[in-house]
């Protein structure tokens, strides 16, 4: 990885919870940190309830500006009657990167079993800009950081990343 120069990139950070306040909130605040001490820089942070309409505005919004090269969610990604964050954004992808769920779910088996089934992690593009939905428990977000989304946001990162075709993404 050292014949590449890392380049930092504008992430935003959404906790998705109709529970969690900005002093108990857990899951952002490691998300905050791991991307901090990758180098990238935290575009924004923001916490909002379980709505699926509130969560897309949001995405929506933060995806329509140039600035914002990718988004964390964390929480809504679960089976139970509020979680909505993959309806929420889901329908906004152009792509779908499927593989990252399914690298997700394999991941997490290996840590905490088959309730790894019950997430419904997903990722995507839109508008160019690289979208990641994660579990709203600490574990989950450190093994999608540590273990894929890191990696796939370091452009040093070989043989391919996810860094290396953004300016490729809004091609037609």
């Amino acid at each position: 990885m050292a014949d590449r120069e890392f380049i930092p990139l504008n992430i935003a950070v959404l906790v998705v919870s109709d529970t969690r306040t900005t002093k108990t909130d857990k899951s952002g605040k490691l998300l905050e940190l791991k991307l901090d001490e990758a180098g990238h820089h935290l575009y924004e942070k923001r916490i909002v309830v379980d709505d699926i309409h509130q969560i897309r505005a949001i995405i929506a919004c933060w995806c329509a500006n140039d600035e914002v090269n990718a988004i964390l969610t964390t929480g809504g990604t679960g089976v139970t009657g509020r979680d909505g964050t993959p309806e929420a954004v889901s329908v906004l992808f152009e792509k779908h990167i499927e593989g990252f769920g399914e690298m997700f779910r394999m991941l997490s088996y290996e840590e905490i079993g088959t309730s790894s089934l019950q997430s419904r992690a997903i990722a995507g593009v839109v508008n160019g800009t690289y979208v990641f939905c994660l579990p709203g428990s600490s574990g989950a977000c450190a093994t999608g950081w540590d273990r894929i989304i890191s990696q796939q946001l370091d452009y040093r990162t070989r043989p391919c990343n996810l860094v290396e075709l953004m300016p490729r993404l809004k091609e037609i």
